[in-house]
């Protein structure tokens, strides 16, 4: 992306320009999980950010207790919770070297520190937003309901990033069967070590259900505006974590996508993704600045159509494990 400039140039050139920077992002998305891997197996940070590190290598050593946790639990050995360090290193190894597991992490990192770095230069609060204030106070109980329901879950999910963990339960379904496939991994061969692994299984399915996570809650409230969803697409008036699965939602993207395509490294992505949704110029613009204050679309923007921007990023690449 490029600073103001009001010279007009062809729409051929700037979808070459667009394509080239998406061309550049695919790049640096091939890169993420090979260096997350290093970065984590090794304590050096000079590429990522130390705070993006320690939340990912936190919220892996969490999800790693709690199946441990379970499992002890299942043996019969309720009041064992000091795991062997090594036992938890090893589990997490597993889940790192899980590519969708590792890319999902990431891009909850990515999103608490977009969350943070709006509340302090918007006061944007990352968990009571404009636009779910108003859904908690609707005259429809139902739909009050499901915006208390997202308000407890979204206070939740504020107080485990801060804490650097992740639940369980917060997992969408394909990772909590990776996960879960990760601590049958590492039982033991004996039989009753096997037989532990099947009742901490089990324990774990039958707590779990995606449609009360934060996710979830998200999804069924956007769905249940229908086309009212579109006062969702802009992040001062919905909060960052609706916004993103709107954005996604809209977009046709993976919502761990939509989290990267905030990063500054991916702008032309984020402009195609907010076009495609349906944004209008004036509408990119706005959110563009929002997250990116410093940086201007590029000159002949506004000629790129929502169906033009939704076929150059379906060209373009797919979050590892998405």
């Amino acid at each position: 992306m490029t600073a103001n400039s009001a010279q007009a140039i062809p729409l051929e050139a700037v979808g070459a320009v667009l394509r080239d920077e998406l061309a550049h992002g695919d790049a640096l998305i091939g890169t993420i999980s090979p260096i997350l891997r290093h970065l984590l197996a090794n304590d050096e940070h000079s590429v990522f950010g130390d705070d993006i590190i320690a939340r990912v290598r936190g919220m892996m050593n969490h999800v790693a207790r709690q199946l441990l946790d379970q499992l002890a639990i299942a043996a019969g050995e309720e009041d064992q919770r000091d795991h062997d360090p090594a036992r938890v290193a090893g589990l997490v190894e597993r889940l790192v070297a899980h590519t969708g597991f590792l890319s999902h992490v990431h891009a909850l990192a990515l999103e608490w520190q977009l969350a943070e770095r709006l509340q302090a230069r918007l006061a944007l609060d990352p968990v009571l937003s404009p636009l779910l204030q108003a859904l908690v106070a609707s005259s429809e109980p139902a739909v009050a309901a499901s915006g208390m329901a997202l308000l407890s879950s979204l206070a939740r999910h504020a107080q485990a990033q801060r804490r650097m963990q992740l639940p369980l339960r917060e997992l969408p379904g394909d990772l909590l069967h990776a996960a879960v496939l990760a601590l049958r991994g590492i039982a033991t061969a004996d039989e009753a070590g096997q037989a532990a692994v099947v009742q901490a299984e089990r324990a774990i399915r039958e707590d779990y259900d995606e449609g009360r996570s934060r996710l979830g809650l998200i999804s069924r409230l956007l769905t249940g505006m229908g086309g009212g969803a579109t006062v969702a697409l802009s992040v001062t008036h919905a909060g960052t974590a609706m916004f993103l699965s709107a954005l996604a939602l809209a977009s046709g993207q993976d919502r761990d996508m939509a989290i990267l395509a905030t990063n500054e490294g991916q702008l032309a992505r984020f402009a195609l993704a907010l076009r495609a949704a349906g944004l209008k110029q004036q509408a990119v613009e706005e959110q563009f600045f929002s997250l990116h204050p410093d940086v201007a679309l590029p000159p002949g923007f506004e000629q790129i159509g929502a169906d033009q921007a939704a076929a150059l990023l379906s060209r373009s690449a797919i979050y590892p494990g998405s």
